[in-house]
């Protein structure tokens, strides 16, 4: 299974436009195409390489996992900073909906 993270996209963008300060506010679907290592949705598996330095959080939160059954995230619209998780994928998507609803009302594109 392709883990089909966006993060990873976004960082594909950076790497093969070199701009690594450049500000994404919404994946594309042309997006998913790019030809990076760091896609997940072209290559599967985990990136070959990091794609941002995380904090100690993060890698806290790596060694020590929570027990869950979440297979699928989205931004939260409610709660910046925040996620809202999915255990199906028929849940997922209700969820993107939403969320790509809200980008749309808010006139949010690249």
């Amino acid at each position: 299974m392709k883990l089909q993270a966006d993060p990873t996209v976004i960082f594909s963008i950076k790497y093969t436009s070199g701009d690594f300060k450049q500000v994404i506010k919404r994946v594309l679907y042309k997006d998913l195409k790019i030809d990076a290592p760091f896609n997940t949705y072209l290559y599967s598996g985990i990136p070959p390489g990091p794609i941002f330095m995380p904090d100690i959080s993060a890698i806290e939160a790596v060694l020590n996992p929570e027990a869950h059954n979440y297979l699928y995230f989205v931004a939260d619209t409610q709660n910046f900073g925040f996620h809202i998780f999915a255990k199906t994928l028929q849940q997922h998507n209700k969820n993107k909906k939403q969320y790509v609803n809200w980008l749309n009302r808010k006139n949010i594109s690249r």
